[in-house]
């Protein structure tokens, strides 16, 4: 049963964290406007693929997760 109630409080964790960044997201005008997301505009057709931001939110996450396996 302790593994079912780790599981439980990490899935929590996880679902805050999330919850977090969708509050806080939008009030970070820079994020998914940096230099090199990719945004086409043509008539009848938008396209627009933030690779920038996902590349440093990538990065920064396989930091976080590196500093919580090291411990």
């Amino acid at each position: 049963m302790t593994e079912i109630g780790k599981a439980l409080v990490l899935a929590g964790l996880i679902m805050a964290g999330l919850g977090l960044v969708f509050w806080i997201g939008p009030k970070v005008p820079w994020l998914g406007r940096l230099p090199g997301d990719i945004s086409i505009e043509r008539p009848n057709f938008r396209l627009y693929f933030p690779l920038t931001t996902c590349i440093i939110l990538s990065v920064a996450a396989t930091i976080v997760l590196w500093l919580i396996k090291k411990r």
